[in-house]
């Protein structure tokens, strides 16, 4: 059997490496970084997370701490990395970057199955392949993609919040605390009054945008990563319903909720870095320099990491791929990551375990698994298959996916209990096996 060709070693990429190198199959794990980067990555280990540091909820009756169990239960690499990478984070689970970074980059490289192979890949190779490319696949695969599948791919832009250093923060303005006492102190919150905030919205509503260099014409924002100046122009009081909202959250220097909030949450184990949550943007450094600084607390900030927008690519994928992320019109060929059409990490990183293991499936001579909708990763993939073809859009984990419960639930948190536990119980029926029983 020759060996399964994974172009990209971010989060999917590596997930499928190591399910089918689990699988005792041979993998060429192709990675082109540290030989070249993209414009949103910088660190050159494998699932590097650009984004956030957060892999979102961790509460088992929430959609991502719900497809994170599911993860775990098929053997998920970034879920055994975020284990030893975590940092305090509320009731989310938030990893330091690099930690998590070198931990799945010595497992995959220490795997005698995997042969890492550095350098660009500019076509499809022949053979049983999985593209796990992501959002930022480069121009010359992109135009190897096209010319296969012979439609245009759809666009739209995604954006990184700024990082500040803890020691340059004013620790007399701001105050440690979770939403409604969840998980201690492990955010900082930096409070605005009614007039703090309309200086800083029409500081920021006026503030100059970065050229977007990888892109010509108009683009699409998609809703989960909208930029903070973006959400700001929607109207005056979007950001207090949004990442500025200031719920759950009441100032120990005044004893009332802030009329606004900006949340800052630790970057990595040492606590020395935090980033604002929420605000991903596309100003320019000096920009975000000035208007940032006008937040309660962050006068004298020192940003390690400004903001950035890139291109975020994705196929349109009810046209091209089925259920288990295969290229109907070339079954050798499987798709996996944000370039299928799932949103978020744990999303990419469970299509890249699906991808895996239906190839895996198929090259051992056995029938492929096909995860029931009541699952998360099965709602997720079927959104993926037959998602609107005149409007495919990217999909989190989301309860609103998985089908109704037979019983009427009145109480949100007791139905989303509810339909975790059938989800479980839905997955252990339809894999069995090794992975769930090593796993749960």
């Amino acid at each position: 059997m020759s060996a399964v060709k994974v172009i990209g070693a971010g989060l999917a990429g590596c997930e499928a490496a190591h399910r089918l190198a689990d699988d005792g199959i041979s993998v060429e794990l192709y990675e082109m970084k540290p030989k070249k980067f993209t414009p949103a990555h910088k660190y050159s280990g494998f699932s590097e997370l650009v984004c956030s540091n957060s892999l979102k909820a961790e509460r088992l009756e929430s959609a991502a701490g719900l497809l994170k169990e599911e993860m775990r239960r098929l053997g998920s690499l970034s879920m055994e990395a975020a284990e030893v990478s975590r940092v305090p984070a509320g009731g989310a689970l938030a990893v330091n970057r690099e930690k998590f970074s070198d931990y799945i980059t010595e497992k995959i490289r220490a795997n005698p199955l995997i042969k890492v192979v550095e350098g660009e890949v500019e076509n499809i190779p022949e053979g049983d392949v999985i593209i796990a490319t992501g959002p930022l696949t480069s121009d010359a695969l992109s135009e190897s993609i096209n010319r296969l599948i012979g439609a245009e791919y759809l666009y739209f832009h995604d954006a990184a919040a700024p990082i500040v250093t803890a020691e340059s923060l004013d620790r007399s303005l701001v105050f440690g605390a979770s939403r409604y006492g969840r998980g201690g102190e492990d955010y900082l919150n930096c409070p605005m009054n009614k007039e703090e905030y309309l200086d800083f919205y029409n500081e920021l509503i006026s503030a100059e945008t970065a050229q977007l260099h990888d892109f010509d014409g108009d683009y699409t924002v998609y809703e989960g990563c909208m930029p903070i100046e973006a959400l700001a122009k929607r109207g005056t009081d979007c950001m207090r319903f949004g990442p500025m909202k200031p719920v759950g959250l009441i100032d120990p220097r005044t004893g009332k909720r802030p009329y606004a909030v900006v949340q800052l949450r630790l970057e990595n184990t040492e606590g020395t870095l935090y980033n604002l949550v929420g605000f991903q943007t596309n100003l320019k450094f000096g920009e975000q320099k000035r208007v940032f600084s006008m937040i309660p607390g962050l006068k004298d900030a020192e940003f390690m990491r400004y903001g950035v927008m890139h291109r975020n690519t994705y196929l349109d994928s009810p046209k091209l791929l089925d259920r288990h992320f295969c290229l109907k019109k070339e079954p050798r060929i499987y798709f996996a990551g944000q370039i299928t059409g799932v949103e978020g990490y744990i999303e990419s990183a469970a299509s890249g375990i699906y991808a895996a293991m239906s190839l895996s499936k198929r090259l051992r001579g056995l029938s492929e698994i096909t995860l029931p909708r009541e699952t998360m990763l099965g709602a997720l993939s079927a959104y993926v298959e037959e998602g609107s073809p005149s409007g495919f859009q990217p999909m989190g984990a989301n309860m609103g996916i998985l089908p109704e419960l037979p019983e009427k639930i009145r109480g949100k948190q007791e139905k989303y209990a509810a339909l975790a536990e059938r989800s479980l119980k839905e997955l252990e029926i339809a894999i069995g096996g090794r992975y769930y029983e090593n796993n749960r």
